[in-house]
């Protein structure tokens, strides 16, 4: 059941993700897709899932395909990432290391 809860979350967060990307709002996006706006930030806060009829007219209204709504594999947790990016270092050569580590630091001053 966890995992239930889980797949609402990342969808939420895919949807508020591919509206903020469309310079759309909750209650734009919501009168598009013949929705409450209530609706629209229920399900990005990943408190409910939706009807077959609102995922494709979601789909027309972000202007993506239907799997694209879908599409989680960039909301990685920090700890996946953090050991994504150490394989990443293992195979930059020095002058690469040098120059990501000036980046990370001026990003993060």
């Amino acid at each position: 059941m966890k995992e239930d809860k889980n797949t609402l979350k990342l969808f939420g967060k895919r949807i508020k993700e591919l509206r903020n990307k469309n310079k759309i709002t909750q209650e734009k996006l919501a009168e598009m897709i013949g929705v409450e706006q209530q609706q629209i930030c229920r399900i990005e806060k990943g408190g409910c899932f939706t009807t077959i009829d609102n995922i494709e007219n979601l789909s027309v209204a972000l202007n993506v395909p239907i799997d694209e709504l879908f599409n989680f594999s960039h909301q990685k947790e920090s700890d996946a990432l953090i050991k994504e990016l150490n394989q990443l270092l293992q195979k930059a050569s020095e002058d690469q290391i040098k120059l990501i580590y000036r980046i990370v630091t001026d990003i993060l001053k």
